[in-house]
């Protein structure tokens, strides 16, 4: 009897322990533009004529809070599937100012999470920013500045894009450097335009190079709208981004959004086409896990079924604010992205 009650206490010690190890913190990051969240102010640094009570688009009060409610329910919905708390970071674009950001965090479906806001004005000649909310109780930053993107055309002249947003700090106590982009467009052809993203990617892939020559297993998340899908040069050869961790070498980096894109996931719908834009980029340091703390886990791109047009030209794509100067009152021409940490 004495035996037998042995064997069973040891196998309830055995269970336990084995509980003990399948019990991981989660965490999520994410990213997702907001599309044109412009203010109803007139502003003499941003171009914002369209978006203006008397403008083109006749933006007023109630289109503008109403915009705010709907961007919130979204980020509200991100990752709560696997964590009650939502996004922990969430990088934005397409925000015109801080005020704009004030007023999101502050929406109901939201403030509850406490976001905290990263923000610079940006030279961007459509008075466009980038920034990034979080969440104090998983992240503390220690820094954070703008990085310029400097384009040059033929004769010299200076075309003034967003700035790369980058914020280093404590994430769960744990150092992590975070990059937020919006990458020049594709106005003029993709092609013609290809040299302005490879600019962009040149940024971020300075700043990846000498984080990893402090610390080679420093933990890096590229995030952003970056007008090129995982397969085009600005990713695979400028900033080195590959499809597998498979024979990873030590200065790639991972962009789990590759398959997606290969399986025809797309963000953004054009001319009936999807590209996948918006996406999530990794260092080694967060898929080797040697390297211990936080790890990547998965990604997804995030969609309901009411996030989409449902009749006219543009069935199926995903439902905007406007379709030229008719107001849908929908969420965004894009849909955001996240990825899940373990630790």
């Amino acid at each position: 009897m004495k035996a037998h009650f042995l064997t069973i206490a040891g196998l309830l010690f055995c269970l336990a322990v084995s509980a003990q190890k399948s019990e991981y913190k989660v965490a999520a990051i994410g990213f997702y533009n907001l599309e044109n969240l412009f203010d109803t102010l007139d502003s003499p640094t941003t171009n914002d004529a369209d978006f203006l009570p008397y403008g083109r688009l006749l933006w007023n009060t109630e289109k503008y809070v109403s915009k705010q409610a709907n961007m919130a329910k979204i980020i509200q919905l991100l990752a709560t599937d696997k964590t009650p708390d939502g996004v922990a970071l969430l990088g934005v674009a397409e925000v015109e100012n801080r005020k704009v950001l004030e007023d999101l965090v502050a929406q109901e479906a939201i403030k509850n999470r406490n976001y905290q806001i990263v923000h610079f004005d940006s030279p961007d000649e459509r008075g466009i920013d980038v920034g990034l909310l979080y969440q104090p109780k998983y992240f503390t930053v220690t820094g954070a500045r703008a990085l310029p993107v400097h384009l040059f055309e033929a004769d010299s002249a200076r075309d003034f894009t967003r700035d790369v947003l980058y914020v280093s700090g404590l994430f769960g106590g744990e150092p992590l450097h975070v990059l937020v982009n919006h990458w020049p467009s594709r106005s003029g052809g993709e092609s013609a335009s290809a040299w302005r993203r490879a600019e962009a990617a040149k940024v971020c892939r300075q700043v990846v190079d000498s984080l990893l020559a402090i610390n080679a297993d420093a933990k890096i998340v590229i995030m952003g709208d970056l007008n090129d899908d995982p397969n085009n040069k600005s990713l695979t050869q400028v900033l080195r981004a590959v499809r597998s961790t498979n024979k990873q070498k030590a200065d790639e980096l991972y962009n789990p959004m590759y398959d997606f894109f290969q399986n025809g996931v797309g963000t953004l719908a054009y001319r009936d086409s999807w590209n996948l834009f918006d996406q999530l980029i990794v260092s080694k340091g967060l898929v080797k896990k040697k390297a211990g703390g936080w790890q990547y886990y998965k990604s997804v791109v995030f969609s309901r079924p009411w996030m989409f047009q449902e009749d006219g030209a543009f069935r199926g794509y995903p439902l905007r604010t406007f379709v030229g100067e008719i107001f849908l009152n929908g969420y965004s021409d894009h849909l955001p992205v996240y990825a899940l940490f373990l630790q």
